[in-house]
């Protein structure tokens, strides 16, 4: 099948030729339909694997941490040897689907063949022909909304999560800072 990956040693983006994922336990296996694209997290993303090493590190000051972290504990050679391995595997990119479910083993029976589900998940719902996802991260889609329309479940969630977060209560003003897509879906 075909999946777009991106090397974040070179930042070069690819469709690859990759397996079919594995069923798992707990797991939804989704033939994707439709995938959204997100301008902010993904432009980041493949901004950030695109970068020298040197400006990868002023970007992600968070993983230079990590790795300093790793070198106290495990050395130079192990510290060395995993940032290698981070570098040359392919990174998957996406994390909202919509499709059509393959196979299933939630532990619940909710998700048959033939039903359609919209999909979320970091390195799981990714711009892949078929995806395998948690079935947490798994809901069904309504006949009068279309894949592309299903594909934006993760971005409202997300915008919901926000709203969530703070607590609102009936009479107060928030107030939204950043009008990127979720932060209008969140106004």
């Amino acid at each position: 099948m075909k999946q777009v990956v991106q090397s974040f040693k070179t930042g070069e983006l690819v469709v690859k030729e990759v397996p079919v994922p594995l069923l798992q336990s707990r797991y939804v296996l989704v033939e994707n339909a439709s995938s959204l694209i997100s301008a902010g997290t993904e432009r980041g993303t493949v901004k950030v694997a695109q970068a020298s090493l040197l400006n990868k590190a002023r970007q992600r000051p968070d993983l230079v941490k990590q790795v300093i972290q790793n070198f106290k504990k495990e050395g130079f050679k192990a510290t060395f040897d995993k940032v290698k391995t981070k570098l040359d595997a392919p990174k998957a990119l996406g994390y909202s689907t919509a499709g059509t479910v393959k196979a299933s083993l939630d532990n619940n029976n909710k998700f048959k063949p033939g039903d359609r589900v919209a999909c979320a998940g970091q390195d799981l719902a990714s711009h892949a022909e078929v995806v395998a996802i948690p079935q947490n991260l798994v809901a069904l889609i309504p006949d009068e909304v279309s894949f592309e329309e299903a594909a934006f479940t993760t971005v409202g969630a997300i915008a919901l999560q926000g709203v969530r977060q703070t607590k609102p209560e009936i009479g107060e003003n928030i107030c939204v800072i950043g009008l990127g897509l979720i932060g209008q879906i969140a106004s």
